[in-house]
């Protein structure tokens, strides 16, 4: 086994074991395997970091060994400075996830914590698979832990909420299984991703091919129009539910733009950039107006994530290293910061039991330390400088003034919505007198919940202070993909 095979299968295997053996009235110890083997698992993922090397765009710590030799298929792994940061994002999340549900899951917490390590193992292999098939079974595999993640633990409509996840992601998905098929076919049987890269496609051939990964990238990410299952999702789901389908799921969709879209069918992508750069900023700026009326906080937290993931999409489609290397920034940045806002909401739900904003006021009077980061992370929600939200909104930014200077300042817009609606929530729900009894009893966060929000506090100001490692990771990659796209496969 390679350290990817590891990165992978270990979570898989925790939650397996946590699935056979746990029980209620052993939950204590099931929470203590859940922690240690998402501890486990990010420990695997450093050397990752560590041992790769800078300044090339090669797949490394590849893994290729035959799977189902009838059809040529193979479990090929790989990780580039594209796909790096999201396998060490994704362990990191569940390492904080695992912390998170510590008191709040009372029943079934086995299930629980087993769903979120095999869910955990599911979306690395999406980051690392190099193999159509094997990425499609990955990437469909995901949708079943979420859904009971949802459907058991969540809130009053919890069973509309995951039915609405699970048939929009999956119907989506239907159009990329036929593309994947066509291209199975098209390259003389194989599924191996380094071989569509090079294919010699028609200009009609790949814009269907275009279109039918679009379906399935642009409902995960979600793009606007096809956004409306996220905010009765998030609103459903429990709090680490939220925290994971924020922080990694939608970035599924986006990191399918960069290892499908853009390398197979580079004619296709930029004759639509056009279209995709408007999608986007249709979510930076009107679902940034939506989020400003919204009564519920979690209902705002996820409709600025939509605004947010608006900024990946966008720099992407503007074809520059700025833009392509701000959206992967913003990505991880996104993550760090999305699920420090929902599990901020938890913190306040697991008290009170109420998302609504008119329920709170004054918190910062009866929690003082808890106030602290929930400012923090908003600040980084607006993109302050100093935090990770900043740097990848600004690197968008810049390259899509780059690309059009009125593209660039209907991006830049957003960080004027996204300030108002993020104070307009802290004022509310943090500042002035003590709103009610409710929030007059609050006991302030308690050592778990203190280490919960201190290792996303650091993510967060490191990233904001020194990015340079992130940066220097993808540059490579970033621009052997864009050589790629500028480069017809017609000629």
């Amino acid at each position: 086994m390679g350290l990817l095979s590891l990165a992978i299968w270990t979570p898989i295997f925790f939650g397996a074991v946590l699935l056979a053996i746990g029980r209620d009235d052993q939950a204590r110890a099931v929470r203590w395997v859940a922690l240690i083997g998402s501890v486990v698992s990010f420990l695997i993922t450093l050397p990752l970091y560590s041992r790769f090397q800078l300044g090339t765009s090669a797949m490394q710590f590849v893994e290729n060994q035959p799977w189902i030799d009838r059809f040529n298929v193979n479990y090929h792994l790989g990780v580039d400075g594209i796909s790096l940061w999201f396998v060490l994002l994704t362990a990191f999340v569940n390492v904080v996830v695992v912390i998170a549900s510590w008191e709040s899951i009372t029943k079934r917490v086995n299930q629980y914590m087993g769903a979120f390590m095999i869910l955990s193992g599911l979306m690395i292999g999406v980051f690392c698979a190099l193999d159509g098939l094997l990425f499609f079974v990955f990437f469909e595999a995901t949708l079943i832990p979420m859904y009971l993640i949802i459907g058991i633990w969540g809130g009053p409509n919890k069973i509309y909420a995951a039915f609405k996840f699970f048939l929009y992601t999956l119907l989506g998905s239907l159009l990329m299984l036929v593309a994947l098929v066509f291209l199975y076919v098209k390259s003389g049987s194989s599924f191996d991703l380094a071989t569509w890269h090079q294919l010699p496609l028609s200009s009609p051939v790949q814009t269907l091919l275009f279109f039918a990964f679009l379906a399935a990238f642009a409902v995960k990410v979600p793009m606007w129009p096809v956004h409306t299952w996220l905010p009765d999702v998030h609103v459903e789901a429990p709090t680490g539910g939220s925290a994971v389908l924020a922080a990694i799921m939608l970035k599924l969709g986006a990191y399918g733009f960069l290892r499908f879209s853009l390398p197979i069918a580079p004619d296709a992508s930029r004759e639509w950039a056009w279209l995709l750069i408007a999608l986007s900023l249709i979510a930076v700026i009107y679902v940034g107006l939506v989020a400003m009326v919204q009564k519920d906080m979690k209902k705002l937290v996820a409709y600025s994530s939509v605004a947010h993931m608006g900024f990946v999409t966008l720099g992407f489609f503007i074809f520059n290293p700025l833009g392509v290397s701000g959206g992967i920034v913003q990505m991880v940045a996104h993550g760090f910061v999305s699920a420090a806002m929902f599990l901020s909401i938890g913190v306040l739900y697991d008290r009170v039991h109420s998302r609504e904003i008119s329920s709170y006021g004054g918190v910062i009077n009866t929690m003082p330390k808890f106030a602290a980061f929930a400012l923090l992370f908003a600040m980084a929600n607006c993109g302050l400088p100093g935090t990770a939200g900043f740097v990848g909104e600004w690197m968008v930014i810049l390259g899509a003034i780059q690309f059009n200077f009125w593209v660039g300042l209907g991006a830049a817009s957003a960080l004027i919505f996204g300030a108002a609606y993020t104070l307009w929530m802290f004022k509310r729900v943090y500042l002035g007198p003590v709103a009610n009894d409710d929030v007059k009893h609050l006991k302030d966060i308690n050592g778990r919940e203190i280490l919960m929000l201190s290792l996303l506090a650091i993510a967060v100001l490191y990233m904001g202070i020194y990015p340079k490692p992130f940066t220097d990771v993808m540059d490579a990659s970033v621009l052997d993909l864009l050589k790629h796209v500028a480069i017809s496969k017609l000629n």
